[in-house]
């Protein structure tokens, strides 16, 4: 098995990674690499695979992937969840692969999730978040670690691109699957990977360099952002949540922080309100802004929530409805 592998987990800035750890393993060729380049490096690794149910073949796939695992040694768990509507399919599937995950990870006691997002998946997703208008929280693309519930999730392949994953897997003579939807071009961003990419690189663009280089530049801005909204928190006097799921602010620290920095605070009362991932949207800041020209008068409804001025304090209520937030 190729040592190249191994090289991809190390350095000073990449994550501690604890010596069992799983990996979410679609069957593809980063998932593969990953999987293996754990494998490689002496680590303790299971492979969690979860089939979503969207083509006939996806059992006979499993049944290929559980071999694979066996002749390398790696314990494989699969689970096939219900087929997904049409309407928000990726997000339903989303939201069931990590549900399903959660659940591998109290039965096996394995605290550590690896996910194969790679360099090239990092660019798109930037240039995407982009073009949706989203600030440099959002440009930030995908972090190296979070936290969901409990389950640490780590992505160590950010700085690997595609190509070297699949040159290794070539020379170590290991196979993978092709998913049929990474050519369908009615998914954004399929159209950004197959049409714009090659497009700016064929006008001597390389779109790789370039949105990692404004990725890099988001992070820094958005690090500022952090602290502004840190001092801001900290010195209100009721920044809590109470038994009713309200988030209170001093409408006065509300009123006085820069525009950028109360954006950052807004997305920090409502994932305190509504959920870790749970963030506004840039028709919501909009909105947000006009309605603290106007000293906050009336209430103004987000998607699952409610912001109110009540005397001398900034509410934020949960509300009924579906949130319909952006995550990530």
């Amino acid at each position: 098995m190729s040592t190249r592998f191994a090289g991809w987990l190390g350095g000073s800035n990449r994550s501690v990674l604890p010596h069992k750890v799983a990996v979410g393993w679609s069957g593809g060729a980063d998932s593969t690499a990953l999987l293996l380049a754990l494998k490689v490096s002496g680590h303790d690794v299971v492979a969690w695979h979860v089939d979503h149910g969207w083509r006939d073949s996806s059992r006979h796939e499993s049944a290929i992937l559980a071999g694979r695992a066996s002749r390398w040694g790696i314990p494989f768990y699969s689970a096939r969840l219900s087929a997904a509507g049409e309407a928000n399919r990726e997000a339903e599937a989303r939201r069931g692969r990590l549900e399903q995950f959660l659940r591998w990870s109290s039965e096996l006691d394995v605290t550590t999730l690896c996910l194969a997002h790679q360099l090239d998946d990092q660019a798109e997703t930037v240039c995407m978040r982009l073009l949706q208008g989203a600030g440099a929280g959002g440009c930030r693309g995908m972090q190296q670690e979070r936290m969901h519930h409990g389950l640490r999730i780590v992505r160590p392949l950010l700085h690997v691109s595609g190509a070297e994953l699949r040159e290794a897997l070539r020379l170590a003579g290991a196979e993978w699957f092709e998913d049929p939807s990474n050519s369908d071009m009615s998914i954004w961003r399929n159209r950004i990977r197959h049409g714009l990419f090659p497009r700016m690189a064929a006008a001597g663009v390389a779109p790789e360099l370039l949105f990692m280089r404004w990725q890099k530049q988001a992070e820094r801005v958005a690090v500022h952002l952090d602290a502004g909204a840190d001092v801001v928190l900290k010195n209100s006097s009721s920044p809590a949540k109470n038994n009713d799921g309200v988030v209170r602010l001093s409408w006065r620290q509300w009123v006085d922080c820069p525009a950028a920095v109360r954006a950052r605070v807004l997305q920090r009362m409502m994932a305190t309100a509504l959920g870790d991932g749970v963030t506004p949207g840039r028709r919501h800041i909009v909105l947000v802004e006009q309605w603290t020209s106007r000293n906050g008068r009336g209430g103004l409804d987000l998607s699952g929530c409610r912001l109110q001025r009540r005397k001398g304090d900034l509410h934020l209520l949960p509300t009924t409805s579906v949130c319909a937030c952006h995550h990530g």
